[in-house]
């Protein structure tokens, strides 16, 4: 774990905790966003609600100037006294009424009328755009004019009335209106921001929270149980991280237990590989005097222990080279594939004179390069698993056959037997050191030692599906010891 905090540290990607700089939480960040999306929103509703109020202002002094141009023309001949006059320009709170009909206009009532008009509005048939753009000039840029506003009479097709009156008023009237918005929108941004805050604190923040700090305390160690993270019943995205967070924890945590014993196991053999190589030393020096014993069968199978001795000591080497992933590359050549396979199963005859038969369909001068030794490994593997797993079914009529063949520069070796075939859960891990042995007890580190050395070859080892039994096909290709030159000329070409 030490290792893995240097490494991290030492990424260039990942800066160190020194150096790294103190930023907002997330739920600062979160209380911070919503009112800043609430007050965009309330900007939205703002503007066109100030427009709206000016339009409906102008539109009510409108209202009221008609009422008073309604006195006039009730009036005898249309004269008021000016007391009258001045009263209903009070009321209406405008400056001069106006009224035009067939283009002809006439003055209703008057009273100081401004010599100029700064601006002129018309009320008929105003788009939004328009209106928003004169009640933002008259709130911020204007505010002291003259201006002439026209809109349509009630009732009366084809006349309009005009008014002039001072805009002031109409701006003082919006300030407060827009004050009025903005407390408002400060009130509703404060409890709808508090609101959504809490939940998606609840919803979201405090879910997170758990899931990082489940990650914290899972790296300071990974191999804790304990410390991986219990998934919540939630089916959101959220749900779907806290599962994955917790496979993928406890994949790590069988992956770095698996690799302490592994280390366990390779120090438990560097400790035993001196007295064994010594015992296997002794054992070969008997062997080697036992070979010049007169008697047949000793001189039949002295050889062949001096053989199986010389690979046990391999094998413990080769043991070791595994447990440090330092395998030999292959050192390949051609040879005879029924010479191996003969000699495979000559290591393994005690295995075949308990009961299970063995049959060898394979051409006398079929060649592989391959590595000898290792490829011997391989089918050794093979041949001995298969050979373990008929003496456990302990069913009559028990055999093993091997057969090879050739296919362009790919020799095919097929290892088939007729036991009870390989059961689904070793399957899921089938070349996985310590995980898809079939025996109890097993390591599973002969398929996975098989696997490893095929792949170095550039070949594979598979699993073919039969009825009966388990099927192993080993594929070796050749070394390309020269390009075609055909081949050359369209490599150069492309």
């Amino acid at each position: 774990m030490n290792v893995m905090s240097e490494k991290l540290n030492s990424d260039p990607k990942v800066p160190p905790r020194s150096e790294r700089k103190l930023s907002l939480g997330l739920s600062a960040k979160l209380l911070i966003m919503t009112a800043l999306f609430i007050m965009i929103v309330e900007v939205l509703i703002f503007v066109p609600s100030v427009a709206n109020f000016r339009k409906n202002w102008l539109e009510n002094r409108l209202a009221s100037a008609q009422i008073a141009s309604l006195v006039v023309e009730a009036a005898p001949n249309q004269k008021i006294s000016d007391e009258l006059m001045y009263a209903l320009l009070e009321a209406t709170r405008v400056k001069g009424v106006a009224t035009r009909n067939n283009e002809i206009r006439q003055m209703i009532l008057s009273k100081n009328m401004p010599p100029v008009v700064d601006g002129s509005f018309d009320l008929r048939d105003p788009t939004m755009y328009s209106l928003i753009v004169d009640a933002m000039n008259t709130l911020f840029f204007e505010g002291n004019r003259n201006i002439r506003v026209i809109g349509n009479v009630k009732d009366k097709t084809g006349e309009f009335i005009e008014v002039v009156l001072a805009e002031k008023p109409l701006r003082k009237a919006m300030l407060t209106f827009a004050l009025n918005i903005f407390n408002l929108s400060l009130v509703i941004s404060a409890f709808t921001a508090t609101a959504v805050y809490f939940m998606l604190i609840w919803i979201f923040v405090r879910p997170m929270r758990q899931i990082t700090y489940s990650m914290v305390r899972f790296k300071k160690n990974p191999e804790d149980r304990a410390r991986i993270i219990v998934p919540s019943s939630r089916g959101d995205e959220i749900g779907i991280a806290e599962v994955e967070l917790a496979r993928m924890q406890n994949d790590l945590t069988q992956m770095l237990q698996q690799k302490s014993h592994l280390e366990a196991l390779g120090l438990a053999v560097s400790k035993i590989s001196h007295d064994l190589r010594n015992m296997l030393s002794s054992a070969h020096l008997i062997s080697d005097r036992l070979s010049g014993v007169e008697d047949p069968t000793v001189k039949r199978f002295a050889p062949k222990l001096i053989a199986s001795l010389d690979r046990a000591v391999n094998f413990c080497t080769q043991t070791l080279k595994y447990g440090k992933v330092q395998e030999d590359p292959p050192k390949r050549s051609r040879f005879l594939v029924k010479h191996l396979v003969d000699e495979v199963h000559g290591t393994l005859n005690p295995f075949f004179e308990r009961g299970v038969s063995y049959v060898a369909d394979i051409e006398p001068d079929l060649e592989i390069d391959a590595d000898r030794e290792q490829l011997f490994r391989v089918l050794f593997n093979l041949l001995k698993n298969a050979c373990q797993v008929l003496d456990i079914s302990k069913s009559a009529d028990l055999e093993v056959r091997t057969s090879a063949w050739r296919d362009g520069s790919v020799v095919t070796i097929e290892i088939k037997d007729n036991g009870p075939g390989m059961p689904e859960r070793a399957r899921e891990h089938l070349f996985d050191a310590f995980k898809g042995s079939v025996r109890s007890g097993g390591t599973g580190l002969g398929l996975a030692i098989a696997f490893e050395l095929a792949k170095a070859h550039g070949g594979s080892i598979d699993l073919i599906d039969t009825p009966i039994g388990a099927t192993f096909h080993v594929s070796i290709s050749d070394r390309i010891t020269s390009i075609p030159q055909s081949d050359q000329y369209s490599q150069a070409a492309s």
